[in-house]
């Protein structure tokens, strides 16, 4: 990349243009519209990698609104694009678009009033049968059915909206992306590149498809993936049942599920368990169902709950599918996707009164199935006692409100540790090396890491990647049909590259016609599509140009950072680097930046589903921009904030501070029309120690930046810069002005050139947290943005500048002689007619040096006198106040 936008510049530039009254009002539409016109946040493509800084920036969902979490996470994302600028990086920061989902789905169909089919033909020019509010009062019953293609093509239409003002919000906080690189997760480019990696997984054996028990959601009919689960609490009831052994004895289990009593295969107690040793080997026959099923040991059992010997039924939980797998057990599943027990009587129950009891269960849900078999058992005695209740925890679909069952199907799933792999013949442990992928990525903070390392080593499962949805990337492939008519799934087929994006319900495999599609001898589409996670698994290849821009996939990918929330660690950011790696045996990042939550007041993370989030842009507007940004950017990554609108307004008053104190230093120097920055200028003690001060600033929010902690570094600016404007400024403004002519005018020209030195640094130092206010300043005496100019270094102040403990000692001595008027309650110009202050001995020469200094600043006319005491800091020995000006009429 050419440096040539960061090379030093005059030492002194044109009196500052400041307008007559400064204000932060109105300073995004001026300045985000300047951005826009002079494309100052556009990625430089002819930059060497090695100067390169690329963002995987997190492409928002979008369905319905941006909330205040979003504006905090992608704020602490923006100071670093800027401070990485800046130092001369040329910064990759696209925006992607995450616009495929279940919510949009059901957006869609409410309001245009359709619902997907996959298995219809596409329709060319189709108009929905109603758009709008006429379509939300359209049950779901008399929705219009179109094909997979239309209905995404509704989708998108229905997202658009959505998409401009998201960005419109983004530009208006401030976000330095260059918008000339945006992406959609179902557009066809994402659509193309999902397809390909997923072939990829396919060829090398990464992805496969089996028929197996898995967690399915009811409502949405889905399947669910292990990272999509959420353990929540949920109310049951504890049920004793009775099971009779051959010799008429009674065997007592406890269950929250007595509706999947017909599934029943055995009853299971843990080996060592001497209550039930006897029973190992031997059947029992199930209460009012009257099926016999045998009673086994297995060390999953738990021995201390409830009754100590559970029922084991096809399916009720996930330990129930570990205990059918490894004990080879019967499959007798009775509930079907709908949440309802199967239609038909199954045939295992064989008893005339068990078939007469399903009759009247057939077909129900679980609640109703629940309460006839209760009934039933309450009528045979065979059930002990009432109902216990208790709360038990459940898991649920993150986007769901019923717990989920398990239900058998056919699934595709990606391989990512949860079962051994064999590569290129060689066995090979996924899991570790996915781990030591995980040891390879900085992250930040780095305790984050064990989130990542707990959740690869906690994997039970491959990754599930279909869903039985619509509004996502197909699975590209058929299946042959034989000639019998039957749907051969072990014959897939599967699509050139240079056919993708593929619709397998629209497009035809290769070597096949449309009149061969669904017939005999032809062949037939998958209809289910990948789940979001993985599209979005693949954000590196969709931002960076993969398989479309092979010149800018190379200079980009890997790429330098992965900025995202702690919720998502075990989806989003494993799911990446599980794809990575099998694509390209790489990391797709150098870091990670995790960022905390937002909290409500009463300390409880924000989310939609709660509806306890704040919307953004209100608060841009009331604060501004720069106000908001600063309360996000003063939370540390990884550490969850509080929504604070108090530190909002100290946000605000700090950009202000920064246009009235950058106005009044850098509009001095009347008599030769410039701004100084010469630091050869600067030669009086206490403007040097300033430099001193300033110069530790610099390097420790840089050295602050390097380690991914932007909030260090606003600490320290921010805590060096109030003190500049309540103490130094304060100190030499009179001297600085020189009105009357005391002082020589090089120890004036010192003055306003410290001050502008300050100004030049600090502007930039806070041009990443407050980029209007900051561009503001700039605008009035140099060319060019702030957001282009390079970070300060010391080198700027010429030699390195000594004594900063002199500016520690000023500010002790101006901050007595100020004290003695606050508590007097008189004004700040009332003269100080003698002021004794006692001085540590080692200070008082210090002191010497900025007399005039003080005595000008302080409004001292009778003696000040510096007193060698043992104190640790100065302090008012003795003083005598005059009387205060007189108030103007």
């Amino acid at each position: 990349m050419s440096l040539d936008r960061l090379a030093p510049l005059p030492e002194k530039f044109p009196t500052a243009d400041a307008p007559d009254r400064v204000s932060a009002d109105g300073l995004e539409a001026k300045w985000g519209q300047h951005w826009e016109e002079t494309g100052t946040f556009t990625f430089e493509k002819d930059a060497p990698r090695e100067d390169v800084f690329s963002i995987d920036t997190p492409p928002p969902t979008v369905s319905g609104s941006l909330h205040v979490g979003h504006v905090f996470s992608y704020t602490h994302t923006d100071v670093l694009a800027r401070f990485q600028r800046m130092n001369g990086k040329a910064v990759f920061y696209p925006m992607g678009w995450d616009d495929n989902g279940l919510p949009t789905e059901r957006r869609v169909q409410n309001y245009f009033g359709v619902r997907c089919d996959p298995t219809l033909p596409y329709e060319e020019n189709f108009v929905p049968p109603h758009e709008g509010g006429e379509g939300k009062s359209i049950k779901a019953a008399d929705q219009k059915p179109i094909s997979r293609k239309n209905f995404i093509e509704l989708c998108q239409r229905l997202t658009a909206d959505d998409e401009q003002q998201f960005e419109s919000l983004w530009r208006h906080l401030g976000l330095s992306v260059d918008w000339n690189f945006t992406y959609q997760t179902i557009g066809d480019n994402a659509r193309k590149v999902a397809q390909a990696a997923f072939l990829g997984n396919l060829e090398r054996g990464e992805a496969y498809q089996a028929e197996a028990p898995g967690l399915w959601d009811v409502t949405f009919q889905t399947a669910v993936a292990q990272a999509e689960l959420e353990a929540r609490e949920y109310p049951g009831h504890y049920h004793s049942l009775v099971f009779r052994t051959e010799d008429g004895k009674d065997v007592v289990i406890e269950t929250t599920r007595p509706e999947l009593l017909p599934a029943c295969v055995a009853l299971i107690a843990h080996p060592d368990d001497e209550r039930y040793q006897h029973l190992f080997g031997t059947s029992v026959t199930s209460p009012v169902f009257n099926v016999s099923v045998p009673v086994l040991a297995h060390p999953a059992a738990e021995k201390d709950k409830g009754a100590g010997i559970a029922m084991c039924c096809t399916f009720g939980d996930i330990t129930d599918v570990q205990w059918w797998r490894e004990l080879e057990l019967p499959m007798r599943s009775v509930l079907r996707k709908d949440g309802r027990l199967l239609a038909e009587v199954p045939e295992w129950i064989t008893d005339e009164a068990g078939r007469e009891l399903y009759e009247r269960c057939a077909g129900k849900t679980t609640f109703s199935a629940r309460k006839e078999i209760v009934e039933a058992l309450q009528a045979a005695e065979l059930m002990l006692g009432e109902p216990k209740p208790t709360q038990r925890m459940t898991n649920f679909f993150e986007k769901g409100d019923k717990p989920l069952e398990i239900v058998t199907s056919r699934q595709w799933y990606i391989r990512n540790g949860g079962r051994e792999f064999t590569r290129d013949g060689s066995q090979t442990d996924l899991r570790e090396e996915l781990v030591s992928r995980g040891q390879e990525l900085a992250f930040h903070p780095d305790f984050m890491r064990v989130r990542y390392e707990n959740w690869v080593k906690g994997l039970n499962t491959d990754w599930l990647i279909s869903r039985q949805r619509f509004f996502g990337v197909s699975l590209p492939l058929w299946y042959r049909i034989t000639e019998s008519g039957d749907v051969d799934y072990q014959q897939v087929l599967t699509p050139e590259l240079a056919q993708l994006p593929v619709d397998p319900s629209v497009d035809c495999p290769p070597g096949f016609s449309e009149d061969q599609r669904d017939v005999p001898g032809g062949f037939t589409a998958e209809i289910d599509i990948m789940d979001t996670w993985a599209t979005s698994s693949l954000t590196p290849l969709l931002a960076t140009g993969w398989l479309r821009d092979e010149n800018l996939f190379k200079k980009l990918f890997p790429m330098t950072v992965r900025p995202q929330g702690q919720d998502i660690i075990r989806t989003w950011l494993f799911s990446t680097v599980v794809r990575s790696h099998l694509e390209f045996n790489c990391l797709p990042w150098q870091h990670a930046t995790i960022s905390g939550w937002i909290l409500d007041p009463d300390r409880k993370k924000m989310s939609k589903s709660k509806g306890n989030v704040v919307t953004p842009m209100g608060l841009l507007e009331k604060h501004g921009s720069d106000a908001v940004r600063y309360w996000a950017a003063s939370a540390r990554l990884g550490t969850d904030a509080t929504f604070d609108e108090a530190q909002m307004k100290v946000g605000r008053r700090l950009a202000i501070k920064l246009l009235n104190a950058s106005k009044f230093a850098l509009t001095m120097d009347a008599e030769t029309h410039q701004v100084a920055l010469d630091p050869k200028l600067v030669t009086q003690a206490v403007d040097r120690a300033v430099l001193a001060q300033l110069a530790k600033v610099v390097t420790s929010a840089t050295e602050a930046f390097e380690a991914f902690d932007h909030t260090r570094a606003l600490e320290i600016t921010e805590t060096f810069f109030w003190h500049f404007t309540d103490d130094y400024l304060e100190l030499v403004k009179e001297r600085a002005y020189n009105r009357d002519g005391i002082w020589p005018e090089e120890e004036a020209a010192s003055a306003r050139a410290a001050l502008a030195l300050v100004v030049n640094t600090v502007v930039r130092l806070l041009a990443p947290f407050l980029p209007y206010s900051a561009e503001e300043v700039w605008s009035w005496y140099r060319e060019g943005s702030v957001h282009l100019a390079a970070w300060p270094t010391v080198d700027e102040f010429g030699e390195a500048p000594a004594g900063a403990e002199l500016l520690e000692v000023a500010a002790q001595a101006l901050m007595a002689l100020r004290k003695i008027k606050s508590e007097a309650k008189v004004s700040p110009k009332t003269p100080i007619l003698k002021a004794v202050l006692s001085v540590p001995e080692a200070s008082v020469a210090d002191l010497e040096v900025i007399r005039t200094d003080l005595e000008k600043a302080a409004v001292v006319t009778g003696d000040l006198v510096f007193e060698a005491a043992s104190v640790e800091a100065v302090e008012m020995a003795e003083h005598e106040l005059g009387e205060p000006p007189a108030k103007r009429k």
